[in-house]
């Protein structure tokens, strides 16, 4: 079971953003922006995406008690990300900006 100080210490090794007190992923081109976000509650874990029209719209929800960590350290189980794959495209995207931006080579 993973619970929300693991669940927040993957996202952030993978490329997600706190914004607003919640691990968030960005779009490549509105880096302040976030379009995906994950909220941690008492004892369920949310994941939304923003609509085109700004409203954010639940992709999953779990109990922590439902959450495994991915033996190989891809994204936690029991959260849905295999049925999203643009999520895992995006984290990749989030996290090449970070590593790139690390490097100096800006954002």
């Amino acid at each position: 079971m993973m619970d929300k100080d693991a669940l927040t210490a993957w996202a952030l090794a993978n490329g997600w953003t706190m914004i607003g007190g919640n691990p968030c992923l960005t779009k490549p081109s509105s880096p302040k922006e976030a379009i995906v976000r994950m909220l941690l509650k008492a004892t369920v874990v949310t994941i939304e995406a923003k609509k085109p029209a700004g409203k954010w719209e639940k992709l999953s929800s779990e109990p922590y008690g439902k959450i495994e960590p991915d033996p190989e350290g891809g994204p936690p189980q029991g959260l849905g990300f295999g049925k999203f794959p643009s999520l895992t495209m995006l984290m990749q995207e989030n996290r090449d900006r970070q590593v790139f931006a690390r490097m100096g080579g800006g954002g």
